[in-house]
């Protein structure tokens, strides 16, 4: 992340009793462990404000890459080290920068720099949406898909802010408010091999509409490749410009339920088979199978 390096204090105190039982019988509760990481990087705004915000309820512990990995989707490091140092930014928060990209951040957190398993790893707070085929290139959704194939449950967390507009205030407080208030229905609710991808629009809290689980919709990248330049025998083209067309006048679809004002929630498989299809496969003649 560019930008002057500063050390984020979490303030903490008596609203870590927020959300506890208001009768007086004493309810004996296991502080949950979270792991914290993200793709824009260590320094990144909404990475620390979802660490202060889930500090007042967690032991938290944060290892998040060294600098912006946006876009490296599931990239893993072979045939390289990864190195991994303490960092100082976040006040009162045990984190870490790492050399590597998400996924091995959320490996090297599960699996050394936390004292127990992780109960949940949350990936984000992204800056700008993860909707739709975005699941498929993004290194946020990458970090919480690694733990849920290492076992431990998982959220990716976006802003629905626009990366390209340095202008537009972000709503990190409103996203981290979020996270927290879906986290306990997470722990209670995900079963295994599956993750919840979390969209939130960049919107204050009282204009937010409530939540709404959705599907994945669809956006269409390769419909608008535009090229931008020529040079000698190289063209230029700018590929990942907004999407030709995508499915946001549906309601149920994540990227619908963003823009009406709906936090979207939208469980995803990894397990990515077509069961129908490859029933179907199975009882046809083809290829003799």
């Amino acid at each position: 992340m560019e930008g002057t390096a500063r050390t984020v204090v979490c303030a903490r105190g008596n609203r870590l009793q927020a959300g506890a039982p208001t009768h007086s019988k004493r309810v004996a509760m296991r502080t949950p462990t979270i792991l914290l990481t993200n793709d824009d990087g260590v320094a990144s705004p909404g990475l620390h404000a979802l660490a202060c915000e889930l500090a007042e309820l967690a032991r938290v512990v944060v290892v998040a890459p060294d600098g912006n990995r946006s876009g490296v989707s599931h990239a893993i490091t072979t045939g390289d080290s990864v190195g991994v140092t303490p960092y100082e930014g976040i006040e009162g928060i045990r984190a870490y920068a790492c050399t590597g990209t998400p996924a091995d951040c959320a490996v090297i957190g599960i699996g050394e720099l936390c004292e127990t398993r992780p109960d949940i790893v949350i990936s984000g707070i992204n800056d700008g949406p993860n909707l739709a085929d975005d699941v498929n290139y993004s290194g946020t959704v990458a970090g919480a898909v690694e733990a849920v194939l290492l076992g431990v449950r998982a959220l990716a967390v976006s802003l629905a802010s626009d990366p390209d507009d340095r202008s537009m205030a972000r709503r990190w407080e409103s996203a981290a408010a979020q996270a927290r208030a879906i986290l306990p229905h997470a722990l209670a609710e995900l079963p295994p091999e599956r993750y919840w991808n979390v969209n939130v629009p960049n919107l204050p809290p009282e204009r937010l509409l409530g939540h709404r689980f959705t599907s994945l919709g669809r956006k269409r990248y390769g419909e608008a490749i535009s090229r931008i330049d020529e040079r000698r025998d190289a063209r230029y083209y700018r590929v990942w410009n907004l999407p030709g067309r995508s499915d946001s006048e549906d309601p149920d679809s994540d990227i619908g339920a963003v823009m009406l004002g709906y936090v979207s929630i939208t469980p995803i498989a990894i397990d990515r088979t077509d069961r129908d299809e490859l029933n179907r496969l199975r009882l046809s003649s083809v290829l003799g199978a």
